[in-house]
């Protein structure tokens, strides 16, 4: 406890006036309600110039910047993006000509198959679980294994085999497919898998060397899109360990090369920043990083809004550019 001896002389403290205290907020930075009739431009312009809202603008300029440059931009994302509805925006990218390529890992790339081609994904994991049930959607594992299989024999990797397998099943979720599209469009898309980690790997009708083979041809792939990425876009959608990982040993890959990654942007997008998101994403690629907190179903489709309104072009426009 201290003593009298010990009390502080509070009327020695020193002040000095407001105007010359630093400071980090001004009126300058302020929001201000947008208007009746705003537009999204608007509306965007009076977001407060503080944190978030300066790295969604600085976000959307990179992406506008790197689409009308001819640089790459390329999502990699996790389940929980397809899961809650926001592959149609990357769709859109990718008919606008935004995206260049996409990379995803098995999670991904199961919830938009199912999609593809039954409409409906997803399962109550802990009744089924429970049942002995989950993970045990016949189409789903036989036209996945089916893939792996195309893809060993003719070397043109997972993400591609998936496409084409989809686009010959067909179904009611073609058009909000990321597999269908970039098939369709010819666009680099890879899948990224760690074995034992999806549903398809519990049917004795996979072939592990195959999907050896089918992801690491996949990876290759995808670190020959990472050698191009200088002045581009890396978006992490919501992956928060194989995504990142993946794309850290593609940075080596490049970068053991002595190819350049000048100018690169790379973003974390996820509802909580995670250790490998924040540094292999962000950091250690020696790269400008953003960092955007939220829901997915809230920030994929504000930052698709945002990147579309500053091109202010329709999709036929846009197409066949980036």
């Amino acid at each position: 406890m201290p003593t009298d001896g010990d009390e502080l002389d509070l009327s020695a403290l020193r002040f000095e006036p407001l105007a010359e205290r630093p400071s980090k907020v001004f009126l300058r930075h302020l929001g201000q309600p947008a208007g009746p009739g705003a537009t999204l431009e608007d509306w965007l312009d009076s977001l407060p110039g503080v944190l978030a809202a300066n790295g969604l603008k600085r976000l959307r300029d990179a992406i506008v910047r790197a689409h009308d440059e001819g640089h790459p931009v390329v999502a990699a994302l996790g389940g929980h993006v397809v899961k809650t509805g926001c592959a149609p925006y990357l769709v859109d990218w990718m008919e606008r000509g935004v995206l260049s390529g996409l990379a995803l890992n098995g999670s991904a790339a199961i919830h938009d198959l199912e999609l593809a081609i039954a409409g409906h994904t997803s399962e109550d994991v802990g009744s089924r679980l429970a049942a002995g049930t989950f993970g045990f959607a016949r189409e789903t594992s036989d036209l996945f294994a089916l893939a792996c299989d195309r893809a060993a024999e003719t070397g043109c990797g997972l993400g591609a085999a998936l496409g084409e397998v989809v686009l010959e099943h067909g179904g009611p979720g073609l058009d909000t497919s990321l597999l269908a599209a970039a098939r369709r469009r010819e666009l680099p898309l890879t899948v990224h898998v760690a074995v034992g980690t999806d549903i398809v790997h519990m049917t004795s009708r996979l072939d592990g060397a195959a999907l050896g083979r089918a992801t690491l041809d996949d990876f290759r792939t995808l670190c020959g899109v990472v050698s191009r990425m200088e002045g581009g876009v890396w978006l992490n959608l919501g992956s928060a360990v194989v995504l990142p990982e993946v794309f850290l040993k593609a940075i080596s890959v490049v970068r053991n090369l002595g190819r350049s990654l000048d100018g690169l942007t790379t973003a974390n997008l996820d509802f909580d920043q995670k250790y490998r998101g924040l540094l292999n994403v962000l950091q250690r690629p020696g790269a400008e990083g953003v960092a955007l907190t939220g829901h997915h179903e809230l920030m994929i489709p504000l930052l698709h809004a945002a990147v579309v309104a500053r091109l202010g072009a329709p999709v036929s426009a846009q197409n066949g550019h980036g």
